[in-house]
């Protein structure tokens, strides 16, 4: 199968919650008021659990506890917040895939780690909506997810990496693209903003030339995650050159410092966003 081909039968077997494509409709909507984005996520216990969570998570560190959606809402922001409903809604949509073909918590190790990386390097350049690039973090490489529901003989050759075969060589050996190719078309098939539909396709910097900064931060924390977790087999700075970070205006202590972050962060955002800790729900 090519690409395309991939996300289209991905569609048709992983669904979004209903709530996520009425909240994107309602931002959509220039008559639309926090009310009725409140309402919707409100009418999914879930979600309305989950954006309470994580408003008051430490990802955010606000001084007085939010109670209601309403006012994470007001302090957060529409676009911020439907982010956030759309990390959660795509980790509930993975969330019955077999753990037999690939190891889904390093999966999700990584994929988490990629998020903090790139909310922290967000927030350093005071882009808006640091939500926006965790996303992409997130979702990034949900194309492994989608290989290992249609075609895990080739998800298990893929995840077969070591010192010498890093994922992105096993993918295009095997498969021809990278799975941030099927994670992008699949993002696209589901109607998600076009800005992390671009980003996620130009996850990997030997493929594709970074256009904006959000582009360059997913690049530079996609290898930064890979190395974090796969410490057996990569030095933590392994494929990251100078320029990727300084045409940021950063410098490597500012990259160590956004490591230092999100190994802090990890467990606590791991049962934000890891579907094995969503079966509650």
């Amino acid at each position: 199968m090519n690409v395309k081909e991939y996300a289209i039968n991905a569609g048709d077997v992983f669904v979004l919650p209903e709530a996520v494509v009425k909240v994107k409709q309602l931002i959509d909507d220039e008559t639309t008021c926090i009310e009725d984005i409140a309402e919707v996520i409100n009418y999914d216990p879930a979600i309305m659990s989950q954006v309470l969570k994580i408003s008051n998570s430490a990802l955010y560190k606000f001084p007085n506890t939010i109670t209601t959606v309403s006012k994470a809402i007001q302090v957060i922001g529409t676009g911020s917040i439907y982010d956030l409903v759309l990390a959660y809604g795509v980790s509930r949509a993975f969330q019955k895939i077999s753990p037999d073909v690939i190891d889904l918590d390093q999966y999700w190790e990584q994929a988490v780690s990629c998020a903090l990386l790139c909310k922290y390097f967000a927030e350093e350049l005071g882009l808006n909506e640091p939500e926006k690039l965790f996303v992409c973090g997130l979702l990034h490489n949900l194309g492994e997810l989608v290989l290992v529901k249609l075609d895990p003989e080739k998800a298990s050759q893929c995840a077969a990496i070591s010192s010498e075969n890093t994922p992105l060589m096993l993918q295009k050996k095997y498969l021809g693209f990278p799975y941030a190719a099927i994670s992008s078309e699949l993002l696209k098939l589901w109607g998600i903003p076009s800005d992390i539909v671009e980003t996620v396709g130009n996850t990997h910097v030997s493929e594709h030339k970074a256009k904006t900064n959000e582009d360059k931060i997913l690049q530079l924390a996609y290898l930064l995650a890979r190395n974090n977790i796969n410490s057996g087999y990569y030095p933590i700075h392994g494929d990251v050159s100078e320029p990727m970070y300084q045409s940021l205006g950063l410098d490597i202590e500012a990259v160590n410092n956004a490591l230092d972050f999100s190994n802090l962060q990890l467990m606590s955002a791991l049962a934000l966003f890891s579907p094995s800790s969503l079966a509650m729900f």
